[in-house]
């Protein structure tokens, strides 16, 4: 194949290692080493192309950049479209299966935050720190995974593997309904033993076991409209703003404590009208001073490390919002994005080998990473069905901001560790 070559670079830095890993990891790790620059140059092209979540075209030209690297490396590919309704680009799946060993896939996304109207728009490098749209989030974790794989192929150890990759084209906003734009990925979860997802890094020495799971929550507010000489009396009562007020007061008494559960009103609007576009997350609203509030609306988000703790929370939330003040009324309803991902015993196994790869190449142990910390992402969505670890991308500062970095010196040991715990995954 294309880049099964026999050669081994002799390093200093590599010695000490050599009791410690096979022939065919140090393999790995020389071409690696070997690859660096070329590694960088590949991250830096595709850094380049534009591709915001809506920016279709631009999602898929990157898609079509790691498709021919993957089927330059033996994997099937497919493109998979989105329905119109959704206007997202798609997904590309690439497949190998050349083994009886265990079933791994590696998780990406093709997306950025940042759309082609935006003025942060190519990659830059001083030193070992580099700056571009998505080279940490995740266009670095995206070249992780191929190079980690490029160095199994250059060791003959990649047709010996059952790999799945699944790069999405909508991470950074999903398409509606997720029952669609999730279903390949779901579909492929259920049939992996393991998931290695290569979300930004949190440093060498952390990875995720666990990520919380986000909903959204609406509350709407009703009030009697009427003159505000008249409010608190029993026939115009206390109004929707006071009835708003004493639930989220409520919430933030009587729900808030839990670990790792956190909710937060993100915008309210209220007054005798109000308008409010949940596409443009923008609102207007109209009330005078002399007049009591009759409508109120709060939009907002609920983090949550279960299933369990979801639904307990809910309960709590809509029992305080049943119990209305004089002359209103209130409805709270939720919607579900992205389910949690739990830290499971099998997590923890996946980490204790990571761990084991990266004292094994001199980087230090590994410990999980603070799930309250850690924002939700694809690999929440198989959680359910299959042991995971996620973070095991680059490192780098100022996601989803105009200084976004990735940071070099460690980009190829990254790659590296990612490359040994593939393969030794795969070999069980």
């Amino acid at each position: 194949m294309k880049y099964q070559v026999l050669f081994l670079i002799v390093l200093s830095s590599m010695t000490s290692l050599a009791q410690q890993t096979s022939s065919k990891e140090e393999l790995m790790l020389g071409f690696l080493e070997a690859n660096a620059r070329d590694q960088i140059n590949f991250l830096e092209k595709t850094v380049n192309i534009n591709s915001g979540t809506l920016n279709l075209e631009g999602v898929r030209e990157v898609g079509m950049h790691y498709k021919k690297e993957l089927d330059d490396l033996g994997f099937e590919t497919r493109w998979i479209s989105m329905p119109d309704s959704l206007n997202r680009a798609g997904h590309l799946f690439a497949e190998i299966n050349g083994g009886s060993g265990k079933t791994i896939l590696l998780i990406g996304h093709l997306d950025t935050v940042f759309e082609e109207d935006h003025e942060f728009q190519s990659f830059s490098r001083t030193g070992d720190t580099a700056e571009g749209p998505g080279a940490n989030d995740m266009k670095g974790g995206n070249a992780i995974i191929i190079y980690a794989l490029k160095a199994l192929e250059a060791a003959g150890e990649l047709e010996n593997k059952h790999i799945i990759v699944a790069f999405t084209g909508d991470e950074e906003k999903p398409g509606h309904p997720l029952s669609v734009s999730r279903y390949d990925l779901v579909e492929a979860g259920k049939k992996a033993d393991i998931a290695l997802g290569f979300e930004t890094a949190s440093g060498m020495n952390y990875a995720t076991v666990a990520r919380r799971g986000s909903s959204g929550w609406t509350l709407k507010v009703k009030g009697k409209q009427a003159h505000s000489s008249g409010i608190f009396s029993k026939n115009t009562g206390a109004g929707a703003i006071f009835e708003a007020a004493r639930i989220l007061h409520s919430f933030y008494e009587d729900v808030k404590g839990e670990d790792l559960l956190s909710f937060n009103p993100g915008v309210i609007l209220g007054g005798t009208n109000v308008r409010y576009d949940t596409n443009a997350s923008t609102g207007t609203a109209f009330g005078k001073t002399n007049v009591v509030a009759s409508e109120l609306e709060v939009y907002g988000g609920l983090r949550f490390i279960s299933e369990e703790q979801k639904e307990k929370t809910r309960e709590k939330m809509r029992d305080i919002v049943r119990n209305n003040l004089p002359q209103t009324s209130a409805v709270i309803s939720f919607s579900d994005a992205y389910p949690a991902m739990e830290p499971t015993e099998g997590n923890a196994k996946l980490l204790e080998v990571l761990d084991e790869v990266s004292q094994s190449l001199g980087y230090g142990e590994v410990k999980a990473y603070d799930p309250g910390k850690r924002g939700a992402a694809d690999i929440s969505f198989i959680a359910q069905y299959v042991d995971g670890l996620d973070g095991l991308g680059a490192m780098g500062s100022g996601a989803h901001s105009p200084s976004e970095t990735v940071n070099l010196e460690t980009f190829i040991p990254l790659t590296q560790r990612a490359a040994v715990l593939i393969h030794r995954l795969g070999s069980e």
